[in-house]
């Protein structure tokens, strides 16, 4: 699974787009143009006072030392503000960061806990990893491809090319059953609903 790591990890740059509370937009376009002084005034004083996008912001330049320098755990603590107010793309980089041990202990289960909620609001990159997870049985998440083909069906649809990958490699190893089960669970499963944690043809 370690060979995974990387793609884990991407899209720690997404997730700036659409907000329309005010300030965050100026500290988000201020930071696209890579004005991180700009952004920093802007975002930080919305963090602190809650804004869960501003608070994901902080925690991405806080990762990436941008406008300030590089603290993996004070993007870790801003990234899980946002994250327990529900926003995905920080639930995701608190799953991969709890993935590492980057920052915080290492801890695979908190991980597939984080990377699932934010699949549940149908993260692409959260869906690909969850997807490895049940292919490669990963911290007590029980090995499934049937789950694994629908999450990688799921990323794909948002855009996630090493979700596509995946879908063809593991296709090749699935019954007829076992595909027709996993297109039938992504078609079925709608956002913001609980994802299934186990299939009918694919449990070992």
């Amino acid at each position: 699974m370690k060979k995974y790591t990387a793609a884990i990890l991407l899209a720690l740059t997404l997730g700036l787009h659409g907000t329309a509370q005010a300030g965050f937009p100026e500290g988000a376009n201020a930071y696209n143009a890579r004005n991180y002084t700009q952004a920093l005034k802007e975002v930080a004083p919305l963090a602190r006072a809650g804004h869960a996008d501003a608070q994901h912001l902080l925690g991405l330049m806080y990762y990436m030392g941008r406008g300030v320098a590089r603290n993996y755990k004070e993007a870790f603590a801003w990234h899980l503000k946002a994250a327990q107010q529900g926003k995905a793309d920080a639930q995701y980089v608190v799953g991969a960061m709890y993935y590492t041990g980057n920052a915080v202990p290492q801890d695979q289960k908190h991980a597939v806990t984080w990377f699932r909620r934010a699949a549940e609001q149908g993260h692409g990159e959260a869906q690909h990893a969850l997807g490895l997870m049940y292919r490669y049985h990963v911290a007590g998440v029980p090995g499934d491809p049937v789950i694994a083909y629908m999450l990688w069906n799921l990323a794909a649809a948002s855009g996630n090319h090493n979700a596509v990958g995946q879908r063809a490699a593991i296709a090749k190893q699935m019954t007829q059953a076992q595909i027709e089960e996993a297109q039938a669970l992504s078609r079925t499963w709608k956002v913001g609903t609980s994802l299934p944690t186990q299939s009918k043809t694919g449990g070992g």
